[in-house]
């Protein structure tokens, strides 16, 4: 899967009408309003969003690039999904990225972005015993996003931002898990210490493991990883 297209537009095509466009089918695709291999109509999804097919098809396009969507010569554009193997792959990458990030996080992140990550953990923490799920998986999010935004890098932000959203369904169905969400806060805090404390080293080793355990996690989901 080539996720540089996807970083690109990111960057350069946020607020255009492409770029709208684009953004909006990828999350379709990606919340899983649209199902593997369901054709993508270029007229019906225009009518959709009050655009003409030009941005449409401009969008389908750059998402076959992400690989994301499957084009067919004289057929349309369906979606592809994700396949097991995919979602693998991701975890190992990110596993890799992630680590690297908690590193230079441990490096460069400011006095607000430290306070906002202990924010986090302490809010994640309290919907955890409220049993708010919802409001902890949004928590587990903004951790990584300040944690991203921490290493002082916008290609490695941009990059694990991409792969983070492209599991989005995979990985709320994980941390639901009742015997994972109590390991993922634990392990957000001993990442929020190891940073806060310039251990680059051992923040990037517990970041890696971080990701290790959510992708050991996800056999016991059930997800249907078919319909990603």
């Amino acid at each position: 899967m080539n996720t540089t297209a996807g970083v690109q537009m990111e960057v350069t095509d946020k607020y255009s009408l492409r770029g709208r466009v684009y953004h909006r089918i990828r999350e379709d695709i990606i919340s899983g309003k649209y199902k593997k291999n369901e054709e993508l109509r270029e007229a019906v999804i225009a009518g959709e969003l009050g655009v003409s097919r030009t941005p449409v098809r401009e969008a389908l396009r750059q998402l076959e690039l992400e690989g994301l969507v499957a084009i067919v010569p004289n057929k349309g554009a369906y979606v592809k999904g994700f396949t097991d193997k995919d979602i693998y792959d991701i975890y190992i990458i990110r596993s890799l990225l992630e680590g690297l990030c908690a590193r230079w996080a441990a490096e460069n992140i400011t006095p607000e972005q430290m306070k906002a990550m202990e924010e986090s953990v302490d809010l994640s923490e309290f919907h955890l015993y409220k049993g708010n799920v919802e409001q902890f998986i949004e928590q587990d999010s903004r951790f990584h996003e300040i944690m991203y935004q921490a290493s002082g890098s916008t290609v490695l932000e941009n990059l694990l931002t991409d792969y983070h959203h492209y599991i989005k369904r995979v990985r709320e169905a994980s941390i639901a898990a009742k015997n994972r969400s109590g390991h993922t806060n634990t392990e957000h805090r001993n990442i929020m210490l190891a940073i806060k404390e310039k251990n680059g080293e051992q923040a990037e080793k517990l970041a890696h493991e971080h990701i290790l355990n959510s992708m050991k996690n996800i056999g016991d989901c059930k997800i249907e990883i078919d319909n990603i």
